[in-house]
């Protein structure tokens, strides 16, 4: 039911890995109005909680989905892995217990409709990361007027910079050489393209590889990047890590590669 990209972080490129955690998505999500499930996706108990014959058409559609556009406020669902009291929330709703849960802010930055066959919706949505398209798709079957909706597939597209466009099936990779997978697989700092790059010359890259603080050499920090990070590079290009401009505009490592020093 849910297919898609998975990226997939090796040796020194596990260091970047948490970048991804705060990543926009992109997903391809079915929806089967009329019906609630328990646990928002094929998988669980279905019920059907609207028998009208008449589905909404595709201008209704579009004029209800510009309602979810923007910064909106989901009840993430029972059968998620939010913790509480150290548990996650599916153990409780396995036990059919429910527990209150706060409502949390995401951002839907874009939903286009990429078909629509009498109760089945199919959408392509991008959105912030910790979007819960269950229940998304359950909001949406509600406005709709048709009781709610469950996904009956799932499909993510994107995440950050990756798309579907880069992937590779494990059977097609397991049918590789050893030499041949080496060929497809992206350098770390690809990781981090979001953030600009800084060129160090050899005595500071030598500095920030020992943790001191060095002049921002190449950077223009009256403009000064999100979340203040930035790729680092010595003299011959060679990616060292992550590095972060400190209050006085100078630059201290933050998460460094162990072969580069």
């Amino acid at each position: 039911m849910a297919t898609g990209l998975l990226p997939l972080c090796l040796g020194e490129a596990t260091k970047f890995s948490s970048i991804l955690l705060g990543a926009d998505k992109a997903y391809e999500a079915t929806l089967k109005l009329g019906f609630l499930s328990t646990t928002g996706d094929a998988e669980g108990d279905i019920v059907q909680v609207k028998t009208t014959t008449i589905p909404p058409g595709l201008l209704q559609c579009e004029r209800v989905l510009s309602r979810f556009i923007g910064r909106i406020r989901q009840i993430p669902p029972m059968y998620s892995a939010l913790k509480h009291n150290g548990k996650p929330l599916y153990a409780y709703a396995r036990k059919g217990e429910t527990i209150e849960r706060p409502p949390r802010e995401v951002h839907i930055y874009d939903i286009t409709i990429k078909s629509l066959k009498e109760n089945e919706l199919c959408l392509c949505i991008h959105c912030s990361t910790g979007t819960y398209i269950r229940t998304l798709a359950e909001d949406i079957g509600k406005a709709l007027g048709c009781g709610g909706a469950y996904l009956t597939q799932l499909r993510r597209t994107a995440i950050d910079y990756f798309d579907l466009t880069q992937t590779y099936t494990l059977t097609a990779l397991e049918e590789m050489t050893a030499i041949d997978r080496d060929k497809y697989l992206l350098p770390t700092d690809h990781l981090l393209k979001k953030f600009p790059a800084v060129i160090l010359d050899e005595l500071a890259a030598s500095h920030i590889m020992q943790g001191r603080t060095v002049a921002n050499q190449t950077l223009n920090t009256d403009n000064k990047p999100t979340n203040n990070l930035v790729r680092l590079y010595d003299s011959q290009e060679q990616f060292l890590g992550l590095g972060e401009i400190t209050s006085d505009r100078k630059i201290v490592s933050k998460r460094l590669l162990a072969n580069s020093q």
